[in-house]
């Protein structure tokens, strides 16, 4: 019983040092903690060691130039005119004079429909019209002659008004004849299918041997005009005043049409037509513009970017939009004085375009304003510039650490 006893008592004893050996390990590990992370703080404290450091920042001046003003819209690239191409007669598909995605002219070949069904159609029409023509022309010589034997007083007056009601009735037979060699002549000319309107093909609907009908709700093939060709645009209705204003001047409203990212211009044209009522459930108005697309750039029912220059400020201020910081007391930017410290100065913005806004009061041309690094700065904070590898933004100023005052 001694020696179990003895044996607790000494695992007792072993467990007892180790709890002090791990409280001691803890409190170095803290101690160590203490003096490696807290110094750095302390350090930071110091008068002069981080308090006085430059904020590195990028800069752009102002300059002064002729900012253009322009409505923005979502638009369509419409034809003016789409036409499907149908035959006219019905009959067997013979040829197909026209490759897919040819650019045709008015009038020129498409197919052809067998036309010999409509060539013995005009045979008898023509036919008809000769016997029909004989015998109004033997009608006119008896009436002739009757009119002579009745100023002789040799026949009787009824039978030359009955010849002449003879004559009027070969008459009439004759002209519809001719309208029947006419429309037989007509179905011919049906049987060539050529161009309507002048544009680019689609792809071909019927092969050739099929037999075509008048009812078809398909086709032959499908022409889009495409030069000129119009883009179907809207604006926001609180822009409608300004444009109808110009409109109804008569003064010419340029559009500017650029690609789905909005970077690469496609054509240039003039504003053509405006509609004449408001799309109630989106609050904007449709516009028409129309344009030349001699490079065929613009295609039917693609989606592109429009602007529509409205106006020109002369001599104002540009800077980056970069620049521009926002906060309770509305739109800023912060200015690099001489003294290599920054100024906030409120401002009042005009229009944006692209990466460039244009100032109407608060900056002067040539003044300095931070692009990069302004979520560090307050008033009077010095800064210094930063090299850039390129100026990424329009007009911004890139300094080497030697042309920078805080340099050292």
């Amino acid at each position: 019983m001694k020696m179990a006893e003895n044996k607790k008592a000494t695992k007792a004893g072993l467990r007892w040092k180790a709890g002090i050996v791990i409280i001691l390990l803890i409190a170095v590990a803290a101690l160590f903690f203490n003096l490696t992370h807290t110094q750095p703080q302390q350090d930071y404290k110091k008068p002069g060691k981080y308090t006085d450091a430059a904020v590195p920042v990028a800069v752009a001046a102002g300059r002064q130039g002729d900012f253009p003003v322009y409505l923005s819209g979502l638009g369509t690239v419409t034809a003016l005119r789409t036409v499907t191409v149908r035959s006219r007669v019905d009959g067997e598909l013979m040829s197909v004079a026209f490759k897919e995605g040819q650019t045709v002219r008015k009038g020129d070949l498409l197919a052809e429909i067998d036309p010999r069904a409509f060539q013995v159609q005009l045979m008898q029409a023509e036919g008809q019209l000769l016997r029909d023509e004989a015998l109004l022309k033997n009608a006119q010589v008896d009436l002739i002659r009757y009119k002579t034997l009745l100023e002789q007083d040799s026949i009787a007056a009824q039978q030359s008004v009955t010849q002449e009601s003879l004559v009027k009735q070969y008459r009439g037979t004759v002209e519809i004849d001719r309208g029947l060699v006419a429309d037989a002549k007509l179905q011919l000319s049906y049987a060539r299918i050529t161009a309507p309107i002048s544009g680019r093909l689609g792809l071909r609907l019927v092969d050739p041997g099929n037999i075509v009908h008048a009812s078809d709700a398909n086709g032959l093939v499908v022409i889009t005009q495409i030069q000129p060709i119009a883009v179907v645009f809207t604006l926001p209705e609180d822009d409608l005043r300004a444009v109808m204003k110009q409109f109804h001047s008569h003064q010419s409203l340029s559009i500017e049409v650029y690609d789905r990212s909005g970077k690469i211009m496609l054509a240039d044209g003039q504003l053509l037509a405006v509609d004449n009522q408001i799309d109630t459930s989106t609050g904007t108005i449709k516009l028409k513009g129309q344009f030349a697309n001699k490079d065929g750039a613009l295609f039917s029912n693609q989606f592109v970017n429009v602007k529509m220059k409205m106006d020109t400020l002369r001599a104002i201020t540009i800077i980056p939009t970069a620049a521009i910081q926002r906060g309770t007391g509305g739109t800023f930017v912060y200015v690099v004085k001489e003294d290599m410290t920054v100024s906030l100065r409120p401002l009042v913005l005009g229009p944006i375009e692209d990466e460039e806004v244009a100032v109407l009061e608060g900056l002067q041309p040539d003044e300095r304003v931070v692009v990069d690094g302004a979520d560090k700065l307050r008033e009077n904070t010095k800064v210094k510039l930063i090299v850039r590898e390129s100026a990424s933004l329009p007009g911004e100023a890139v300094s080497s650490p030697e042309q920078s005052p805080s340099g050292q």
